[in-house]
């Protein structure tokens, strides 16, 4: 950036006869979405990001010539035809790229080794299924049926904020919507826990509530045959260049529209005037101005620390003080544990396998929620996660951030001990696994919630933010479709990210999408958005110089 350009920002003032101007907070793939948006309708954008990468959560790091990569385990919308894909498309996030798509979405065994492939595929699921219980078949036919009826729909509303959308796009909306009424809101009522304990195979009991890698408590049917069918299709696949690969091609379509990131910039205050939203305050006491401010960050952080509580309504209140802190709101936080091994994986392995575990091993998971340990094969995603002649496991379990971050406030030396307790069980069960896999270990790196929350900001640890049909789905959704993703009594604001608009990449980047579409509709500036033209074919170099999150190196290392 320019001097000049510089201190147009740092003037209360805009350059008469230049663009309105507009500051967004967060430079995840929700403020990126924004920023690329609000540069193609011609108004004038500058992120800030507190940490030294794009992305936020959809992030990697390096490790001894390893890639570790944090988020995706499938993407919605690549493939194409669909509104899904055209948004990644118009946000460069797929130029030049591969995907991969897998046959099955995931893999559940129990610690005897009887185990259930969910393939995508409901004529092959079935069969596999019903050989497991032919007790069950019944059921099992229930649900391959439903498969069936939502591979034959494709719905992805992710193109026109709620408020906005016209009548023609309303009727076209119902034209899909109201055929497949009764099976949207018959899947929708069912808890999945309630369906999975009708089968009379106690498996099927333990395996369906893991569909999703592991029990998030609380779902319907609805998203794992939504999910299910679109990998059947090839719309949930993963993109070359994992998750900083999908932030840094959104970052490079947004600088090459003529929008700027400034890194190692953390807001500390939104500045406001006359209750409207002006600008903001660095850290270190910078100051920068702005028609509009955008924060695609941390919804409590928003709120309460940069606006100082100020701004709150009824909607925002029920979220941020009622539930907040009720179980079951929030998305899981996560322990992650990446493994570098010498060598190749095993031949005919899933590439992704929940393992039910016995109590004495979940006993031994720090900080552990559910009996049962992730397994993904991480080499197999795409190139690049790994040194030649090397592979990468990432192992994964849902866990409590107070556990992890109460740990590592009071006592330093006991949570690194605990970090390294989750090094050694993941390299013993491994060893289980794939007897003789312990010598080939290169190294561990585990990163716990409270390195989530270090690193991103967001509340609890939480990934995903609120959890999908709990009671939060409802509120955060009145927040997109009647709030217009504003706060009560401020002008020249909006929010944007997960904290609105739901959990899930393809919903981050839609809702910058819709915050730039209420904004125009707000200046009066027609709301532009068009494919990124980029053709090159991606390379490990477009994800630059990537951070070692620990301080310190060793054959088996912890993080931080």
């Amino acid at each position: 950036m320019r001097p000049d350009d510089d201190a147009d920002w740092r003037s209360p003032r805009r350059r008469p006869g230049s663009a309105p101007r507009v500051i967004v907070i967060g430079a995840g793939v929700a403020g990126l979405s924004t920023g690329c948006y609000a540069q193609m309708s011609g108004l004038r954008t500058r992120v800030f990001e507190k940490h030294v990468l794009p992305g936020g959560c959809c992030t990697a790091w390096s490790r001894e010539g390893y890639l570790f990569d944090y988020c995706i385990e499938w993407l919605i919308g690549t493939a194409p035809g669909n509104d899904a894909n055209q948004i990644w498309r118009e946000l460069g996030a797929l130029d030049g790229k591969t995907i991969t798509n897998f046959d099955l979405f995931n893999k559940v065994t129990d610690a005897d080794g009887r185990s259930v492939t969910f393939y995508n595929d409901p004529d092959r699921l079935e069969a596999h299924l019903t050989a497991i219980s032919p007790l069950d078949a019944r059921l099992i036919h229930s649900f391959c049926r439903d498969l069936r009826r939502f591979i034959r729909i494709e719905l992805y509303p992710f193109l026109t904020a709620p408020a906005l959308r016209t009548v023609g796009e309303r009727a076209a909306m119902l034209r899909t919507v109201l055929p497949a009424f009764r099976l949207f809101w018959r899947t929708a009522a069912t808890p999945i826990h309630r369906f999975a304990d009708r089968f009379q195979d106690p498996l099927l009991r333990k395996a369906f509530r893991n569909i999703f890698f592991q029990d998030p408590e609380g779902f319907p049917l609805l998203p794992y045959l939504f999910n299910m069918a679109s990998a059947y299709h090839g719309n949930a696949g993963f993109p070359q260049g994992g998750s900083l690969g999908l932030a840094r091609s959104v970052e490079e379509r947004y600088t090459g529209l003529g929008g700027a990131v400034t890194y190692r910039a953390r807001t500390e205050k939104v500045l406001v005037e006359n209750d409207r939203a002006v600008g903001i305050r660095l850290r270190d006491g910078r100051r920068y101005y702005a028609e509009h401010v955008v924060a695609a960050c941390d919804g409590h952080t928003t709120v309460y620390d940069l606006l100082g509580g100020r701004y709150t309504g009824p909607r925002i209140d029920k979220l941020y003080t009622e539930l907040l802190e009720r179980p079951g709101t929030l998305f899981p936080a996560v322990v992650s544990a990446f493994v570098g091994i010498h060598g190749s994986l095993p031949a005919g392995e899933a590439h992704s396998t929940t393992h039910l575990l016995p109590a004495e091993d979940a006993g031994a998971l720090p900080g552990a929620l559910q009996n049962s340990l992730v397994v993904q094969l991480r080499s197999r995603y795409a190139d690049g996660f790994a040194p030649p002649g090397k592979s990468v496991v990432h192992c994964t379990y849902f866990s409590d951030y107070a556990y992890w971050t109460d740990l590592r406030r009071s006592d330093r030396k006991a949570y690194r001990a605990q970090k390294q307790k989750v090094a050694d069980f993941v390299r013993s069960f491994l060893e289980r696994l794939w007897p003789g896999a312990a010598d080939r270990v290169d190294l561990v790196d585990v990163a716990s919630p409270a390195t989530n929350r270090r690193y991103t900001g967001n509340h609890a640890g939480s990934i995903l933010a609120w959890k999908a049909f709990s009671d939060a789905d409802d509120v955060a959704a009145d927040l997109v479709g009647k709030d217009r993703m504003r706060l009560p009594g401020l002008s020249g604001f909006s929010m944007a990210g997960q904290w609105v608009g739901m959990g899930g990449l393809i919903r981050a980047a839609s809702t910058g999408r819709f915050a730039t579409q209420y904004l125009c509709e707000e200046l009066g500036v027609a709301f532009q958005a068009y494919e990124s033209s980029g053709a090159e074919p991606w390379h490990a170099g477009k994800l630059g110089r990537l951070p070692q999150l620990d301080r310190w190196s060793s054959r088996e290392g912890t993080g931080t």
